[in-house]
């Protein structure tokens, strides 16, 4: 199995309140190792773009079992286990310097072409670029999340989308969603499972209205366009 790795350190700047490493900080290193690792075999961003394709994120999943604090060192890792069609599954992980796996994420990517926006395969140096490896010893929800019906429910003040919000691709980044759930939430909470679902793309100058439902033992928050239909569903349990 070809892992890619790379060794980091947790910044001031990407801890919480508690001085942990905060959940964006931490979608934000996995972002990045898949894109080094795409970069390394030469089928990253470089290699995409000229052809208008993109690898969009549908869904992440992630567990906790210890976070990183700040001036921890760490190693952030990944590879992929499956092609199919147009789309790429992926895990990913975070070790702490003793070498223990302390988080662990599967992920969903669908292949893009931009310009056309829509789904594209992978050509075969992509394919064959990758060494797929064994899934992750972990648990693998549906990646459709359920929205409460009868639960106790919070409509939180609307965000504007700004230009800090956005990515190369003129769309709201996977991680600016998460963050903008994760503010509507209380910040002691211990996490032990995020799980998130993207449905569709917000963009410059576009209104999030979230709403946040109590569930059992964590939060379901909902990212609304001005007509109750959800860009993104965030599921954060403790």
């Amino acid at each position: 199995m070809q892992t890619y790795e790379y060794e980091t350190r947790v910044g001031f700047s990407q801890t919480d309140v508690n001085h942990r490493m905060n959940l964006t900080a931490i979608i934000d290193s996995f972002q990045d190792c898949s894109c080094f690792h795409s970069d390394d075999l030469g089928v990253g961003i470089n290699y995409l773009s000229p052809k208008n394709l993109v690898w969009i994120i549908n869904y992440w999943e992630v567990e906790f079992s210890t976070i990183p604090k700040y001036s921890d060192r760490i190693t952030v890792g990944t590879f992929p286990y499956m092609f199919k069609s147009f789309l790429g599954h992926r895990n990913f992980y975070i070790k702490d310097e003793a070498g223990n796996m302390i988080i662990k994420a599967n992920s969903l990517w669908t292949l893009m072409d931009w310009k056309n926006m829509r789904p594209a395969r992978p050509d075969e140096k992509i394919l064959e670029a990758y060494i797929l490896g064994d899934k992750l010893d972990m648990e693998y929800n549906s990646r459709k999340i359920s929205i409460p019906k009868d639960s106790q429910f919070e409509e939180k003040p609307m965000v504007s989308i700004q230009n800090y919000h956005l990515d190369s691709n003129g769309h709201v980044n996977n991680c600016q969603y998460i963050k903008i759930a994760v503010e509507t939430l209380p910040q002691e909470i211990d996490y032990k499972r995020l799980r998130v679902e993207y449905r569709s793309q917000a963009h410059l100058g576009d209104e999030i209205f979230p709403v946040v439902y109590d569930i059992e033992n964590g939060y379901v928050v909902t990212l609304n366009d001005k007509d109750g239909n959800a860009y993104t569903v965030v599921e954060l349990k403790y």
